[in-house]
């Protein structure tokens, strides 16, 4: 039985559970080693992706700083019913950075590109947070690709002069002081406190996932997300099913940016998963898939 069908699964213990989860995706991770990576050239970058599953095609994009291991807590139940195409996003993971910024038209132009490489033409893309931006930016681009958007994690607004600034900071730290510092500050940020209190194994997981990126990865992608342009106004334009999902406890969007968007997105829907951060999907999976499999099933 998949997590998101319910059951006798709902009925164990949550730490019982949790750790049911950890040893999904450590096992989805080792079979993941047995799946040939697809490799392709978009624009001065060299993409990286994966195919798992069979069914419908859905695209998942992954959150800053870490990659499509992200997923995989989430992908054993949703690979059971779709074909899971999962890009490590630009300077992330075995993806290359390319020269200069990572920006929102490159990020959204590499989506693209890995979609023509795999055979797709039109499917819903799940992205969080810089996955959302990305997607803000593919919409205005290529809308006409777009069956259903969900938007997790994630905000329509740019960044503030402080933000921008701090960001910018940051990028020139990591070249000067490498990146351990810049990861362990990254935690409080992406995961809840109660995932951080009673989840050790998360905490080291984002960590292994975050150290796949060099100084210079980090550097240019946060000088990308720095100039991204300010999505409030495409949200109007949004007129495909999306689902909007956010943490409970994420200090680094949360529901008021989620309610933002839902006041502006007719075809919206929002879901709040209680006791998770910024990186929900990756701190509470099965909640997640069952929520990410009712959106789905019914387009």
């Amino acid at each position: 039985m998949t997590h998101g069908d319910g059951g006798d699964d709902y009925l164990l213990p949550r730490v019982e559970l949790a750790s049911r989860q950890t040893a999904e995706a450590v096992v989805i991770i080792a079979s993941m080693d047995s799946i040939l990576s697809q490799r392709v050239k978009s624009g001065d970058a060299e993409i990286v992706y994966w195919m798992l599953g069979d069914g419908p095609p859905v695209i998942l994009l992954h959150p800053f700083p870490v990659n499509h291991e992200f997923w995989l807590p989430v992908a054993e139940a949703l690979s059971t019913r779709y074909r899971l195409v999962m890009p490590d996003l630009r300077g992330h993971g075995d993806s290359g950075v390319g020269e200069g910024p990572a920006t929102m038209e490159k990020h959204a132009a590499d989506i693209a590109t890995v979609m023509d490489d795999a055979g797709l033409r039109r499917v819903p893309l799940i992205g969080v947070s810089i996955g959302g931006y990305a997607l803000f930016e593919f919409w205005r681009k290529f809308r006409g690709r777009v069956t259903a958007l969900a938007l997790c994690n994630t905000k329509a607004s740019a960044d503030g002069a402080e933000a921008r600034a701090g960001r910018l900071q940051a990028a020139n730290d990591v070249l000067d002081r490498g990146t351990e510092p810049f990861f362990e500050s990254m935690i409080p940020k992406v995961l809840a406190q109660s995932s951080r209190e009673m989840r050790p194994d998360l905490v080291d997981g984002a960590l292994r996932m975050m150290r796949t990126m060099s100084p210079e990865d980090v550097a240019q992608v946060q000088r990308g997300m720095a100039a991204r342009p300010d999505s409030v106004e495409t949200l109007k334009t949004i007129d495909v099913p999306t689902l909007l999902l956010t943490g409970d406890e994420d200090v680094t969007t949360g529901l008021n940016e989620a309610e933002l968007m839902r006041r502006h997105i007719p075809s919206s829907q929002m879901r709040v998963i209680p006791k998770a951060g910024h990186y929900a999907a990756w701190e509470q999976p099965e909640e997640a898939t069952k929520i990410f499999r009712n959106f789905l099933d019914t387009l």
